[in-house]
């Protein structure tokens, strides 16, 4: 907290696909269990793990050949992966490289059996899986072991009324159901109770713009413990933090 500079904890040594190399990362989590990070290296079509302990100069494949977007990690320590080629979120044990099919799989559509581009997920401890529908503008809810999925959110084509949203993108749930979503188009992030037909603007949704509450097209976005809201601001090149009462 408070650091001016950031420290190299993966890649930094060029784009490429060498195992010090990452190319276009795209999402990254923490696996407390061996310290390590697990990394989206999406345009070298893998899933990486770098060791977190000081000297580690290069990372391990996990996953080869996935389109992979956005990860996460359940209680049990198994992996999901959207893969927005194959309109799929695939579940994983560390060292598994087929997974199991938790979403989607049912090619490119807008059913509720199909997803659309899928970029980022979130799990929680019942399994569900939770993902942004990026082209069909919407986030589904997909229970442990079913076959189609709910949407949660938006799922009224795209715009940027209060019960639709535009290429959404970055996801969290708290522990009420509630909903937050990065509306990457609509340079809005947005709250959506559990059972609400429309959600409300918590910050932007002041147009695309380099004002401190404003952004260029929004990414991930994350929760620390403190209630803090952080947000990848794409085209402005930086994070924003907010503080959400």
């Amino acid at each position: 907290m408070g650091d001016t500079n950031g420290q190299v904890v993966a890649g930094g040594n060029g784009k490429g696909n060498r195992l010090d190399q990452l190319y276009n990362p795209t999402d990254v989590l923490i696996d407390k269990e061996t310290d390590s990070l697990i990394i989206c290296d999406r345009d070298n079509r893998r899933v990486v793990r770098w060791s977190r302990r000081s000297g580690t100069t290069q990372g391990e494949i996990l996953i080869d050949n996935i389109a992979c977007l956005g990860l996460a990690m359940d209680d049990q320590r198994y992996l999901y992966i959207s893969d927005d080629e194959k309109h799929e979120v695939r579940r994983y044990q560390i060292g598994d490289q087929n997974g199991t099919l938790v979403a989607g799989g049912n090619g490119e559509g807008a059913g509720l059996n199909q997803l659309n581009a899928p970029k980022y997920i979130f799990v929680d401890q019942q399994q569900t899986v939770y993902v942004s529908d990026n082209y069909n503008h919407r986030v589904m809810k997909w229970n442990k072991g079913a076959k189609e999925g709910i949407v949660v959110a938006g799922g009224q084509g795209e715009g940027n009324a209060l019960t639709q949203l535009s290429y959404p993108k970055g996801l969290f749930f708290d522990t009420l159901g509630t909903i937050y979503v990065a509306d990457s188009s609509n340079n809005r992030v947005m709250r959506w109770p559990k059972g609400a037909k429309q959600g409300t603007v918590i910050v932007g949704g002041n147009g695309e713009g380099e004002g401190a509450n404003q952004f260029n097209a929004l990414g991930g976005l994350s929760f620390d413990r403190h209630g803090n809201l952080y947000v990848v601001d794409n085209y402005n090149h930086r994070v924003q933090r907010f503080s959400i009462e």
